[in-house]
């Protein structure tokens, strides 16, 4: 998600804080549907009616807001803000007519907008979970303090419309007169509308200055709250029409709809590589002598001398790697899709890679590992925000019939086990990967290889594929960042490449591969859906769609983050 300049202030910060949770909201039914501009008129009436309900609950927040203000200038300050609002009200029959829609009759609230409508009013009102504040507001401060809350409260409703509307006009046509939504968006997107939010943000920060510590706290909740009841509230919009997201929602269980997730293990669901952690184990725990009682030449090494060694042979891995990268990248570029040509230079990296292991094992570097030692560092690995979670969301959805395969070149399936196990059983997540030959709970230091190349890859990756019921619906998503990597997305049903790997776009580019950002992918997916008639995914040949966090996989396939 791009950047949006609010200030330096509390607002700023707040908005930097927890900004990545717009995606739950960017990837729902309703702003997919509108960005694609086939949001059913139904749909469409009924946010409006819900709408009109939200800027009536800000109106009276604005009202109450004002009148803990001590300061005149807040007053007045809050009172523009509420004129605002108020004149949105009266203008808004004749604003949804010259966007070229009737108006929805009066409907009732929805749960959502009720909860985000509660939350307003009783913060406005001074009642906040885990603050005191007395019945009656006594001193100027206590409500300044409720006047600070209250603007907490509102600020991240309006930057989250503006900012949103900002990623869809960006992927509409200026000069598409047929996008029926265009008006609307264009609104939101205004210079005006724009500054009715900056100026929210503005006084919040004007209003937050005098607060204590724990008082920003309180804050900080407030606009996280609102931010999650924002997500529910589009979330909870009704759409009458095949929608592409979430992803999870498009099979049907009842006929056998399956979903199979692959994705690798290093960059991808991690934040470090494996292979330097492996190394580090090895040098900080470096074996006293072999099982067997003897020393060895590992043994009589010391810590600066294994590292010297590792370091080595890393230096010499990204070495041949960028002149294998470059000897590939320097012959004339495919002007389509080249699956045969990509497939060749690929077999280069498999020798290098096999190439590489072979001198890991031959340096000794993994000899004397104990395996309790590897679990314990796996449990501290540090994984990608946002990819634990989904795991566990995944391997609990009773309503999904999924199932969850790491591909990976690292050499320890045992440590990939351990960093993923507190997303929930370990048995149920289908590791594929290398192995370190033990003996007596100790490596060998060598590599029991089962992964070493793309193409060792993509054929696990086809024999899981095999063994499924061939009944049913099924559905195949790779996640991956590497080169090793490339094949696997190419063959899944939807590739989403995680990151921004140079060298994998580099060389994808050079023999055709289309990268397109996942939320402009699935907009365009959508307008397929309207116009062929099916939601169902086919794979598109040589097209993989680009994310930069686990968020927006998750919003992709399971939806809300709640």
């Amino acid at each position: 998600m791009g950047g949006m300049d609010v200030g330096g202030g509390i607002a700023g910060k707040l908005w930097n804080k927890f900004r990545s949770e717009l995606v739950f909201v960017n990837y729902t039914p309703f702003f997919v549907c509108l960005a694609a501009g086939n949001l059913s008129a139904d749909s469409f009436h009924h946010y409006v009616s819900q709408h009109v309900h939200l800027l009536n609950a800000f109106a009276h927040a604005y009202e109450l807001a004002e009148e803990c203000a001590d300061d005149d200038e807040d007053k007045k300050a809050i009172r523009n803000l509420r004129k605002y609002v108020q004149a949105k009200l009266k203008s808004h029959d004749s604003l949804v007519r010259e966007w070229g829609f009737e108006l929805p009759e009066e409907r009732s609230l929805k749960n959502a907008t009720v909860k985000y409508t509660d939350f307003l009013s009783a913060t406005a009102s001074g009642r906040i979970e885990g603050e005191r504040v007395p019945g009656k507001l006594a001193t100027p401060f206590e409500k300044t303090k409720v006047a600070a809350y209250t603007l907490g409260a509102i600020a991240p409703c309006m930057r989250l419309f503006a900012f949103i509307n900002k990623e869809i006009q960006a992927l509409l046509d200026p000069n598409d007169s047929t996008h029926i939504y265009k008006k609307w968006i264009d609104h939101y997107c205004s210079e005006n509308f724009e500054a009715y939010a900056f100026r929210i943000e503005e006084l919040l920060d004007t209003l937050s200055i005098s607060l204590t510590g724990e008082e920003l706290d309180v804050i900080e909740k407030l606009y996280h709250q609102s931010m999650r009841l924002e997500v529910d509230f589009f979330s909870s919009q009704p759409i009458l029409q095949e929608a592409v997201v979430p992803l999870s929602r498009t099979l049907d269980p009842a006929v056998g709809g399956e979903l199979s997730i692959f994705c690798d293990f290093d960059l991808t669901c991690t934040a470090f590589d494996s292979s330097a952690i492996l190394a580090e184990i090895a040098i900080i725990t470096r074996p006293k002598a072999d099982p067997d009682g003897s020393e060895t030449q590992l043994a009589r090494m010391s810590s600066a001398d294994l590292r010297s060694t590792w370091d080595a042979l890393s230096a010499q891995y990204t070495e041949e790697f960028e002149q294998c990268v470059e000897s590939i990248t320097t012959t004339e570029r495919a002007e389509t899709f080249s699956y045969e040509g990509l497939c060749e230079a690929l077999e280069q990296f498999a020798h290098f890679e096999k190439a590489a292991n072979s001198r890991v094992v031959q340096s000794g570097v993994l000899k004397g590992l104990n395996q309790e030692d590897i679990k314990r560092a796996g449990q501290r690995l540090i994984c990608q925000d946002g990819c634990k979670g989904f795991i566990q969301k995944i391997m609990k959805n009773e309503n999904l019939t999924a199932a969850i395969h790491v591909l990976s070149y690292c050499w320890c399936g045992d440590l990939i086990r351990s960093a993923l196990s507190s997303a929930g059983d370990v048995k149920a997540l289908n590791v594929h990967s290398n192995e370190l030959s033990c003996e007596d709970s100790t490596t060998t230091g060598e590599i029991i290889k089962k992964l070493e190349s793309p193409m060792e890859k993509l054929q696990a990756f086809n024999n899981i594929l095999n063994n499924r019921d061939e009944d049913g619906q099924h559905l195949t998503v790779y996640i991956g960042g590497s080169v090793g990597d490339l094949l696997c997305l190419l063959e899944a049903d939807i590739g989403i490449v995680m990151g921004s790997s140079p060298t994998l776009r580099r060389l994808g580019e050079q023999f055709g591969i289309s990268f397109v950002p996942l939320f402009s992918g699935l907009v365009a997916k959508q307008r397929e859906v309207v116009e062929v008639g099916s939601s169902y995914w086919k794979r598109l040949s040589g097209t993989l769609y680009t994310v930069s966090s686990w968020d927006e996989i998750h919003a992709f396939i399971l939806g809300s983050s709640s």
